[in-house]
């Protein structure tokens, strides 16, 4: 499976994790730079898994928050713990 922005590959993986919908890739198979972490907001803060965002940065062009890892999941998301989803302009398939 591949996450593909632009038409730049931003992730390969056989090893996927589909959870809630989205598919998150381990962090070995993600070109971690390309992602910049985006600043943390109320909301995210506020979120149990302590999510982080980051923005996809291709050819300049910043994506805000078009990807994101939970660093401290609680159980029920501990299987997807420091692996990447993406959402927004980012193709999954």
């Amino acid at each position: 499976m591949k996450a593909v922005l632009n038409g730049q590959v931003i992730a390969d993986s056989d090893d996927i994790i589909e959870s809630g919908g989205y598919q998150y890739f381990p962090r070995s198979a993600v070109r971690m730079q390309l992602l910049e972490k985006a600043p943390k907001t109320e909301s995210d803060r506020a979120c149990p898994h302590d999510v982080q965002f980051y923005d996809v940065v291709i050819e300049g062009r910043r994506h805000a928050r078009a990807a994101w890892s939970y660093e401290a999941p609680r159980p029920a998301m501990q299987q997807v713990a420091h692996r990447v989803g993406f959402w927004q302009d980012v193709e999954v398939g």
